[in-house]
């Protein structure tokens, strides 16, 4: 077989080599793409407070769940295209936890402190409560135990919004219960988290899909829904709050 003359050989490395830039080029714009659609959450986030300070509940709580959606896509397409190494000079953690800090807690503290839910007096000062909690909790190493659940309260603060704006209690109530959620945030009780811990996920994630399908009726409904709906979505919330404690009491006990 006669050898490949020289200039053919440099031709062909040149052509490889352009392949590949233009394939790394592909890979690299791809993964930057994810953070993209990361830090589209900040985005949502901003038209949900724009909504709440028209006080229009019902379409903040939409928006804030466009934003859960984005949350809940962005790490499995991240992993999928290994962002962190193709693209290591931007930090997905960070961002995430930029994101979240907005979805998760600063509109809904928003939300909560100017609703008319807590007593008038109280109200900043929970607001100013959420936000400060919020940012320590989001700031701690250890938020999450070893089995993946959280460590604390998680800081769900939309969550609570939703459930304030549901059950409509009376501001004593509320203020009470906001003030309690705050002070659990640094107390090391251990909260299910929906999708990462593994016992009993098939019930997590069934009655995962059933809260969000009801928590759209309410937000069509403009919260004004039966009794039915409240205790079902009431139900879920206690499990996911109290699994873990009520496992453990159990096993205890047992023993």
């Amino acid at each position: 077989m006669a050898p490949i003359p020289d200039s053919t050989a440099t031709q062909m490395d040149q052509i490889n080599q352009q392949d590949s830039s233009s394939a790394s080029l592909a890979i690299r714009a791809a993964a930057f793409s994810v953070h993209i659609f990361t830090a589209l959450g900040a985005g949502i986030a901003l038209v949900a407070l724009l909504e709440a300070v028209r006080e229009h509940w019902a379409a903040m709580f939409a928006w804030l769940g466009a934003a859960l959606i984005v949350d809940a896509l962005d790490g499995p397409i991240a992993r999928r295209l290994d962002v962190a190494r193709v693209q290591p000079d931007w930090s997905g953690e960070v961002l995430d936890l930029v994101v979240d800090f907005v979805t998760y807690v600063f509109v809904p503290a928003y939300a909560i402190t100017a609703s008319g839910l807590l007593l008038p007096l109280a109200a900043p000062l929970l607001g100013a409560g959420i936000v400060v909690s919020g940012a320590l909790y989001f700031a701690d190493r250890r938020m999450k135990a070893e089995d993946n659940h959280f460590r604390g309260f998680p800081a769900l603060w939309n969550a609570v919004a939703f459930y304030l704006f549901l059950l409509h209690l009376p501001p004593a109530i509320s203020s009470l219960a906001v003030a309690i959620l705050i002070v659990l945030t640094f107390v090391p009780l251990h909260v299910l988290h929906p999708v990462r811990v593994v016992r009993l996920r098939a019930l997590t994630l069934s009655l995962l899909a059933t809260w969000a399908v009801l928590a759209m009726v309410v937000l069509v409904f403009d919260f004004n829904v039966g009794a039915p709906i409240t205790i079902a979505l009431c139900a879920i919330a206690a499990y996911i709050v109290g699994s873990d404690a009520v496992i453990r009491l159990a096993k205890l006990f047992s023993a």
